[in-house]
């Protein structure tokens, strides 16, 4: 069983409101110098959650922390009959290969909790001496994906060093508009702070988990880091979802005017 060596925490109280907390537990002692950490918090089609898990069961990370704070979801998230808290830190510590952490929920943060969260993570990177950021993001797309067809993902770097990696890695970069949530003020944050965060932005379906736009997110954090991971299988079940998808929608449209479809396909597709 695992057992919280320390707490790094973070506190904001404003104007006499109630004290906001978010700690990061540490089950162990990692070296975690020179590593990349990836924010894997859910997003437009989910491309955040899902990108951060398929990395961890890729790579084989293991837990070494989480993060809690009263003001979390009162929940516990089961796995192999385990129970996990909603906000999990895995990592690995391989000599000779690239030290990944990855930080995964399945929750959005309430607005009150997205900055006190970029701002630990943050912090904690620096005090373990982290080279880098990068926090996947869904970006909405119009329209159907056609079947087979690969996302387009795109980034933007916080400082002149990040894009310079990004321009070495051939990655498009966002120009202009609007990053919400955690990635933002990561974005912001290290741009203050001149530590490089790269957040990648995969054009996603907002109304279901897209597998397509998280393998497009992935595809881009293995370039960056010059790793390898087989996206074949997530290719593969965005097809499955797709599928489904058209099989709802034909056998909806008689009776479902479109704006409906939308809503009852984003509930069935929730629980993902």
């Amino acid at each position: 069983m695992l057992n919280a060596r320390r707490a790094f925490s973070y506190f904001d109280k404003r104007d006499g409101d109630a004290l906001e907390e978010v700690k990061i537990n540490e089950f162990e002692k990692v070296d975690l110098k020179g590593g990349t950490i990836i924010a894997g918090f859910p997003s437009i089609g989910l491309v955040s959650t899902i990108a951060a898990n398929y990395i961890i069961d890729s790579m084989g990370l293991k837990q070494i922390g989480d993060m809690s704070s009263p003001y979390f979801p009162t929940l516990s998230v089961v796995h192999d009959a385990e129970p996990l808290s909603p906000v999990r830190i895995y990592a690995n510590e391989k000599t000779g290969k690239e030290k990944i952490i990855v930080f995964v929920s399945e929750f959005r943060p309430k607005p009150n909790l997205i900055t006190p969260l970029a701002n630990v993570i943050m912090d904690w990177a620096i005090e373990k001496s982290c080279r880098l950021i990068i926090s996947p993001e869904g970006m909405v797309v119009e329209g159907e994906a056609e079947e087979g067809s690969v996302a387009s993902a795109y980034a933007i770097a916080s400082t002149l060093k990040a894009k310079e990696i990004l321009i070495g890695a051939n990655i498009p970069q966002f120009k202009n508009g609007i990053i919400a949530g955690v990635s933002g003020v990561l974005l912001n944050k290290g741009k203050r702070e001149n530590f490089d965060v790269i957040s990648i932005l995969a054009e996603a379906h907002p109304n279901y988990p897209d597998a397509r736009a998280a393998a497009a997110a992935i595809e881009v954090i293995t370039k960056l880091l010059e790793i390898e991971i087989d996206v074949a299988p997530l290719y593969k079940e965005a097809e499955r979802i797709e599928k489904q998808l058209q099989v709802l929608q034909k056998q909806a449209r008689p009776v479902v005017s479109p704006s409906s479809q939308k809503k009852i396909i984003k509930t069935l597709f929730s629980f993902f």
